[in-house]
């Protein structure tokens, strides 16, 4: 029956009581009639038409008709069941009360309730009726009172049992409720109907705590359950109701609010919530505990943090700060009577003391806060003073699982200097218990916090000895339960006595090494024949300083700037002062590198008696050695000689091209770390090639222990510096060895050497040539990516390195790749081409690659064209010959050389023409090949050629080149190093 809009209307709200979901309202628009009166043509509504009632409905309205809407039973089913399923099937096989899921029920009721309590609140001046068993909305009107009404609850204990019920106060008066039909249509909160009137209750009075009193007078408490009972429900109610008791007393008292902080390893059990007694849910869980009181549960999973609980003292009762109650009740019973301390807390004060612990980094919430083990106990030691201040008792819970030392930490550490090393010694106080600094060592190195005190008690090492103290141990020596430090850690000493963390004492001579500005300089011997640029002088000068302090030194300038006439200038010196004590010094170096050392010698120390130290038949004796001031060798006969060479104490031992000792478990390193002198010295142009573990390998050949262990230096520097990328940890190992190390580059000091000009020379395949690109492209792109997918980068570095090698050579000659061939390529014909001019013009040029096949078939090029070139790869014997030929010869213009063989120990000043055919990953390889040129003795400008394949994996090189380089700034700069850096998408990118 269809309501007009036309005639005057009302909105209606009419209470019915659904078989399944309990009370529930629906809203209708009824018409009136000439008299106003409500007749019987009404008509239901909905979200869908009550804009079409507008004009008699009002916010209010509008709202309540939305909330009506969501609990009709269509839309409840819908809700909570996404299938389509009839009406009657939902109720009688699904929600069945009986057989259905009760889960499922409680959500529902839940649902339904929280919707009614929203409808109820809006009641308020609204006509609201009964239903009629016709579904008539208007059958029956009631009321909603206007006030809240209270609820007092009454407990009378007597000998046998404790009787409990209810009363009901509205306007001072007593609702009489009980046995009158009263009806709850609303339980949570609760509404009362009653006497065709509907009360709501002040505190949100939980409609099952009356329900079972609308048609019983009271609810007998047996004396055998009373304790839990009283407890679990009586507790909460004198927390938030009043409460009219005879048999025990209710005392509502005031204290000081004392704030406690009580700490523990385990993580902190749930505040129990008290209600009334409920059945107990089922336990269990995987992997974690679950600990259940009252219906709160809390899922507790094992860490390695401390847990703080922030409670208070109010009197002799405690109350954790995450109760969420204004009032806080605690039962006490003595001699079988009962006594309710209502305790009345101070929140505002509670508040400030959150807010102060939140000043001081402790981030509590809900009454907890949790921080790391090694954290927590530094955040206790440090505002131990402010808690105490604070009025803070601090403890630690009984549920702990070890006893933990929270008193006061403090540790005196000194250091003296001694004839050869450092002597270390200190104590560390915890509490009233002193322990020697050296029992700390395994702890601070194994980064381990516990430390078991005498008394059983554990002590948390603060975490910042371990930043503090943890190179100190690292780098010292144990020795019969003392501490001994060598003196080249003299800049540790230093930290550590700036730091305010360890006492020093020291002689003269080290404390004017803490306070040098200059290295003091030395003469030049007289047997020394030329002069050194002022760069080498100040080398010179450095070396006798590292000398004069028994440090070993590392020698680092750039290719061509003269290390080895420093070097000599040393050894010179040694000869004529008498130092060396008639001790010949030994110098090591790799077998190509034998026949500069010994003309260099010539031409600037020709006094120097110099004894070469290699071939199948050399005199195996170290006697000799005694006639010689220097002794010229090579890494390979160290290696062999290494027994006997180790019987003969040298001046000096020198490793030239030291890198060679790279890997420190290589019987090259091990041989030369076995090698007996007074002094130690390496020459290097790169002190790291592929990782910083050479550095380490080089660093404890000329100062043992500098770098710790090479298990602590993997762990500490490589690992830090190469896969975290951590600036800090590569300043730090800067700082260690920065005293040690002596390194210039060109830029800095030879800035007399004439200018570098660079070019990029791109080369456009042939069809051929890009066809056999993309082939082979295609093949390995597939199936690197595939491998990356199925096992990740770090398994396929062997594979990418063979692809990019193969799309390498293609890019340089299929022919490198394919010896069937035929056709040509574009690089080969660029690469001839330019030969071609550069010699006519006059002009010598080095040409330089990485593969000896690429040069093979530049000189089958050249060979056809009829020009002449000087040739040199790993297998050439007479290099020098070589080098003097087209250093010599006039017409000779064109020097092949192959990079692995030609990127040391050359001097090619006759050439001013640089071509490198097959760039790659390595800049500082490059710039040790066209050093060649670009060295002193030089007087022109050095123009170097990259050539540069376009299309192919050679020119994404250059895209990443940049990015990847900086793996370590100025140490790392190898392929090795780069392919391990690589990510997937750069992959991609260069086999795109």
């Amino acid at each position: 029956m269809k309501v007009s809009t036309s005639e005057p209307f009302q909105i209606v709200y009419s209470l019915l009581e659904h078989e399944y979901l309990g009370y529930l309202f629906e809203s209708y628009v009824v018409q009136r009639n000439a008299r106003g009166q409500l007749t019987l043509q009404h008509q239901s509504v909905s979200a869908k038409n009550a804009p079409e009632f507008a004009d008699g409905l009002d916010v209010t309205d509008f709202e309540i008709v939305a909330l009506t809407d969501q609990i009709q039973q269509d839309a409840v089913i819908k809700e909570f069941w996404p299938k389509k399923i009839a009406t009657a099937d939902f109720f009688l096989k699904v929600y069945d009360p009986e057989k259905g899921d009760k889960a499922l029920q409680e959500r529902i009721s839940s649902y339904v309730q929280n919707r009614m309590g929203q409808i109820l609140d809006r009641l308020a001046g609204k006509q609201v009726f009964i239903m009629g068993k016709d579904g008539e909305p208007t059958w029956h009107e009631i009321e909603m009172a206007p006030e809240p009404a209270s609820v007092l609850f009454h407990f009378r204990r007597n000998d046998d049992n404790t009787h409990y019920f209810p009363t009901i106060q509205y306007q001072g008066q007593r609702l009489d409720f009980q046995f009158k039909g009263a009806v709850l249509v609303c339980c949570q909160p609760a509404w009362i109907l009653l006497d065709d009137v509907i009360y709501a209750f002040r505190n949100d009075v939980d409609g099952k705590k009356l329900q079972p009193f609308l048609n019983k007078k009271f609810i007998v408490i047996p004396r055998q359950v009373e304790d839990s009972y009283f407890q679990r429900f009586v507790a909460p109610l004198v927390e938030s109701f009043d409460v009219h008791a005879r048999g025990f007393d209710i005392r509502s008292e005031r204290y000081v609010a004392r704030p406690q902080l009580t700490f523990s390893d385990v993580p902190s059990a749930t505040v129990t919530t008290l209600e009334e007694p409920r059945p107990r849910a089922t336990r269990g869980r995987a992997a974690a505990s679950l600990s259940e009181s009252g219906g709160v549960a809390t899922l507790v999973q094992p860490t390695e943090h401390i847990h703080f609980d922030l409670s208070f003292r109010y009197g002799d009762h405690t109350v954790h700060n995450s109760y969420d109650k204004r009032v806080c009740v605690k039962l006490e019973k003595n001699d079988g009577s009962y006594i309710f301390h209502r305790l009345i807390r101070n929140l505002d004060v509670e508040q400030d003391i959150i807010r102060e612990l939140r000043q001081r980094a402790l981030e509590v919430r809900n009454g907890r806060a949790v921080l790391e083990k090694a954290t927590a106990f530094r955040w206790l030691h440090s505002y131990a003073e402010d808690l105490e201040r604070m009025g803070f008792t601090v403890q630690q819970s009984t549920d702990s699982g070890k006893d933990y030392f929270i008193g006061a930490i403090t540790v005196q550490v000194g250091i003296t200097e001694t004839s050869d090393w450092f002597d270390i010694h200190g104590t560390v106080r915890f509490g009233d218990y002193e322990i020697p600094f050296i029992r700390l060592r395994p702890y601070i190195l194994g980064r381990r916090h516990e430390f078991r005190l005498p008394n059983g008690q554990i002590a948390i090492i603060p975490d910042e000895w371990f930043a503090e103290y943890l190179e100190l141990f690292a780098f010292s020596e144990e020795h019969h339960h003392s501490l001994t430090m060598r003196k080249h850690h003299v800049a540790l000493v230093n930290d550590l006595q700036n730091g305010n963390l360890a006492t020093v004492t020291m002689s003269r001579k080290l404390e004017r090494l803490r306070e040098f500005e200059a290295v003091e300089d030395k003469p030049l011997p007289m047997g020394f024949i030329g002069q050194l640029r002022p760069y080498q002088k100040a080398g010179y000068n450095w070396l006798h300083f590292v000398k004069d302090y028994h440090f070993g030194g590392c020698l680092a300038d750039d290719m061509g700037l003269g290390k080895t006439v420093q070097t000599l200038a040393l050894l010179q010196h040694r000869k004529e002062s008498g130092e060396s004590k008639g001790a010949a010094s030994l110098l090591v170096m790799p077998t190509s590198l034998v026949y500069n050392w010994m003309s260099e010698a010539l031409k600037f120390t020709p006094e120097l008696r110099v004894l070469t130290y290699t071939g199948t038949y050399r005199d195996k004796n170290v006697e000799q050695f005694q006639d010689y001031d220097l002794i010229l060798t090579s890494y390979g006969i160290v290696r062999l000689d290494v027994e006997m060479l180790k019987t003969y104490q040298f001046d000096y031992v020198i490793l030239d091209e030291s890198q060679a000792i790279k890997n420190p478990s290589s019987t090259t390193s091990q041989a030369v770390r076995g090698l007996r002198s007074r002094h130690r010295l390496i020459l290097t142009g790169t002190p790291v090639e592929n990782s910083t573990m050479d550095l380490w390998s080089q660093m404890s050949f000329i100062n043992p222990g500098l770098l710790g262990t090479q298990a602590f230096f993997r762990k500490e520097f490589l690992k830090p510096i190469e896969k975290e990328k951590d600036e800090h940890k590569t300043k730090r190992l800067h700082t260690l060895i920065k005293p040690f190390i002596l390194r210039r580059h060109k830029a800095q000091v030879a800035r007399e050497l004439p200018d570098k000009i660079e070019h990029l020379s791109y080369c456009t395949m042939t069809e051929e040539q890009a066809q056999c690109y993309e082939e082979t492209k295609s093949f390995y792109r597939n199936k690197i990516l595939k491998n990356i997918e199925e096992h990740g980068t770090a398994n396929t570095q062997f594979m990418l390195l063979q692809g990019l090698t193969k799309l390498r050579q293609i890019a340089n000659h299929p022919r490198m790749a394919d010896e069937t061939y035929e056709a040509e390529s574009g690089k080969l014909r660029e690469v001839i081409r330019m030969i071609r001019s550069v010699v006519a013009e006059g002009h010598k040029v080095l040409v330089f690659s990485q593969f000896v096949k690429h040069l093979d078939i530049v000189r089958a090029s050249l060979d056809e064209k009829q020009i002449k070139y000087a040739y040199l790869d790993g297998n050439t014997r007479d290099r020098h010959k070589e080098v003097a030929r087209f250093q010599e010869t006039e017409k000779l213009r064109v020097f092949l050389i192959s990079l692995k063989a030609g990127g040391v120990g050359l001097n090619l000043t006759a050439a001013d023409y640089v071509f490198i055919l097959d760039p790659w990953w390595n800049p500082a390889v490059e710039a040790q090949a066209i050093d060649r040129a670009h060295r002193i003795g030089q007087e022109k400008t050095v123009f170097t050629y990259k050539f540069i394949t376009k299309s192919t994996v050679e020119e994404k090189i250059l895209a990443l080149q940049n990015k990847k380089i900086q793996l370590v700034t100025d140490l790392i700069s190898t392929d090795e190093a780069i392919i391990k850096s690589l990510t997937k998408e750069d992959i991609e990118e260069l086999l795109g």
